[in-house]
């Protein structure tokens, strides 16, 4: 089951069959995984390039490549690489490209992936590029939302904190709002609100949401995705002290209540740890879940799926 693209840089140009494919291939995937892997990408080499930290999305790539018999070469840091020497992104892919069958890149600048997957030779996977776009967090953020409340259409998320630089609800915002009679409740402070390019795809598709600085405005959702505020996006650090643990979310927020607690992680204080010990709280299962997408969208970018 191919894809009908070479590269995924942005969740914008999957479209509802698109994902709904993908959803698809992960439940094989959690098959496979289930018999402890195949031998389906045997021969196949992933390229990890993560010039920004990363311990989820790095590692869950690897274990999704070798979960299916693949080999992973990696490259860490930016001061690490030829790009600290004044090496294009372009001239990196065409040499990695001679290297790898597929390569997944974390890159702090928005566009990024864009200018990386326009001269890349093989598949290019967007590991997050800046503020921008997530595009396989968005994906297993769709997976995690449907397997834990069994659709897509008629959801109702509330994504709290950091909105404006969170490039994973971005990702996820795009895709949920690809399904019918979605809604969205938008917490933030007045300072980091969702971007325009969100709420204008919100407008163009006629899909309700709310913006507001009270988290317990959101409550009454079916998910609430916590994100972190990010201090390597702030140019003034006393902006982010004062921002940063604005919202935490405690258990007598949602211990009473059927609503679903989603986190990219990492997290620096936003949800208190005591809400791990509840049945709603979804986030390490979450991690857990993007192994399997990750192995589905490798598996079908080398059209092995």
């Amino acid at each position: 089951m191919p894809l009908p693209f070479k590269h995924l840089t942005s969740t914008k140009q999957l479209s509802r069959e698109d994902t709904d494919s993908i959803l698809e291939v992960c439940e094989k995937m959690e098959k496979v995984r289930s018999k402890g892997g195949s031998n389906l990408l045997e021969g196949k080499i992933l390229a990890n390039l993560f010039y920004e930290p990363s311990t989820r999305t790095n590692l869950s790539f690897a274990t999704a490549m070798h979960r299916l018999e693949g080999k992973v070469i990696t490259a860490v840091g930016m001061q690490f690489s030829s790009m600290y020497k004044g090496e294009t992104i372009e001239d990196t892919m065409n040499v990695v490209g001679q290297y790898a069958d597929i390569i997944a890149m974390r890159h702090p600048e928005k566009g990024s992936a864009d200018i990386a997957a326009s001269a890349c030779p093989v598949p290019f996977i967007n590991a997050g590029d800046g503020p921008n776009q997530h595009p396989t967090q968005g994906l297993l953020d769709i997976l995690t939302i449907k397997k834990e409340r069994g659709k897509l259409d008629g959801i109702h998320l509330t994504a709290v904190g950091d909105l404006k630089f969170g490039r994973t609800i971005h990702s996820v915002s795009f895709l949920l709002g690809l399904y019918d009679n979605v809604k969205f409740t938008l917490v933030s402070p007045k300072e980091l609100p969702m971007p325009e390019k969100v709420t204008s795809f919100f407008k163009e598709k006629g899909i309700e949401y709310n913006e507001t600085e009270n988290l317990e405005d959101g409550l009454n959702a079916d998910v609430i995705y916590m994100t972190r505020v990010q201090e390597e996006r702030f140019e003034n650090k006393d902006d982010f002290e004062r921002l940063k643990l604005k919202y935490i979310l405690k258990p007598e927020h949602v211990k009473d209540r059927d609503i679903t607690v989603m986190h990219p992680l990492p997290r620096i204080g936003e949800i208190d740890t005591r809400v791990d010990e509840l049945p709603n709280a979804a986030y390490f299962r979450e991690v857990n879940n993007g192994v399997t997408l990750r192995m589905a969208l490798l598996a079908m970018l080398l059209d092995k799926a």
